[in-house]
């Protein structure tokens, strides 16, 4: 298994061909294939064999940061042409550190509030109409619904379809729980007002929009304290279809058994047929997929639930990340993507699952595999 750091090279050097696999543009494998491949109008396959193991789709990518100034929305997108990736989900952030703070990130200001805003929202809403790649389908989410105070997002929602008919297809990342926040005012939302979510999760299976919940199952200390909340959500709302963010996993929770760990979402994923997992964020291969004594465990878990899960970078697009640190995070979350088999393989990597999400999407279907695969291809 390679490590994370085999893939960092400095700006001022062109890529080796053994340094960078998922580049087709520095000649070191096959082109990827456009978007008319996905529409089903250029024949053809996916060779697992010569093109690049990293997902065509980025279903989580934060564009707007937490405070200071972002990456412009065309860079993104800039980087994404030169990764390959075809399909994405634009996140803003639904709590923004205040106006006038020095900080980018609210790690780095413990004891400064984050709030929720629609300020993000408009802003990714107004650069699409502005910069809409023909090349790369872009689906908006909204951010901005503060979970524990149910009664505005509905109005929010009004307010978005008012301004920008038809153009936010997606609800989320939203937070149920996240641990990393507790330093900034967040608090798990109290596991009664979620019975309050009833009309905005109506008006989300009327749209058939998806929501994608940041749900933290726990900590190193007690692993499960918050799947109770979780729980809650897909109990209640069995009808809608729940993306649960980073499989419940986060920095405060790095030493989980893999069995332990994927046992409990066999059994969310079996009891709950509308939920899908998201395995963006690196921390998740960091510290369970790349582990030797834990990758078999996860390959196999996700050929086996293959149709349950979605890829993504978590990149978040403030003014001290660049293409190299996108390219890290899309090589870092893909990784896995090269020992699953052919049919996992196209689910997750070619965007199967994610074209399935969004539907009824007749538009786009993942292209099927074809020659030898790669490590945990077919031959």
């Amino acid at each position: 298994m390679l490590p994370s750091t085999v893939f960092r090279t400095s700006r001022r050097v062109r890529p080796s061909c053994v340094a960078v696999v998922l580049l087709a543009a520095v000649g070191c494998a096959t082109p990827r294939p456009g978007i008319n491949a996905f529409q089903g109008l250029v024949p053809g396959c996916y060779d697992r064999s010569t093109q690049p193991h990293t997902s065509v789709v980025d279903t989580h990518l934060h564009l707007r940061p937490f405070g200071g100034p972002p990456v412009p929305f065309d860079e993104v997108m800039r980087y994404l042409r030169e990764t390959g990736v075809i399909f994405v989900n634009i996140y803003g952030i639904g709590q923004m550190l205040p106006v006038g703070s020095p900080c980018t990130y609210y790690l780095d200001c413990p004891g400064t509030p984050v709030t929720p805003t629609l300020k993000n929202d408009f802003a990714n809403a107004s650069n699409l109409l502005a910069n809409d790649p023909s090349d790369i389908h872009v689906t908006l989410a909204m951010t901005f619904p503060d979970l524990a105070h149910p009664e505005t997002i509905l109005a929010g929602m009004d307010l978005l379809e008012t301004e920008y008919p038809g153009m936010f297809r997606w609800m989320g990342e939203v937070n149920l729980v996240k641990q990393a926040l507790f330093e900034n005012g967040h608090e798990p939302v109290p596991l009664a007002r979620i019975a309050q979510w009833e009309p905005v999760m109506r008006r989300l299976r009327e749209r058939d929009i998806p929501i994608a919940i940041h749900s933290d199952l726990g900590s190193d200390e007690e692993p499960t304290r918050y799947l109770p909340l979780i729980r809650e959500v897909l109990d209640l709302y069995p009808d809608n279809k729940v993306v649960w963010m980073h499989m419940g996993l986060s920095l405060e929770l790095t030493t989980m058994p893999a069995a332990d760990h994927i046992r409990l979402m066999k059994s969310m994923l079996d009891r709950y047929p509308n939920l899908m997992l998201d395995i963006a964020w690196r921390i998740i291969d960091d510290n369970y997929f790349s582990k030797e004594e834990n990758q078999p465990l996860y390959v196999d878990f996700l050929n086996e639930y293959s149709d349950r899960i979605l890829p993504g970078t978590d990149f978040l697009a403030s003014s001290n990340k660049d293409f190299e640190v996108y390219r890290n995070e899309l090589e870092a979350t893909s990784r896995i993507n090269r020992f699953l088999d052919d049919e996992a393989f196209r689910n997750i990597a070619l965007g199967e699952n994610y074209f399935r999400l969004i539907g009824p999407n007749p538009q786009y279907t993942a292209l099927p595999v074809c020659g030898a695969g790669g490590e945990g291809g077919s031959e």
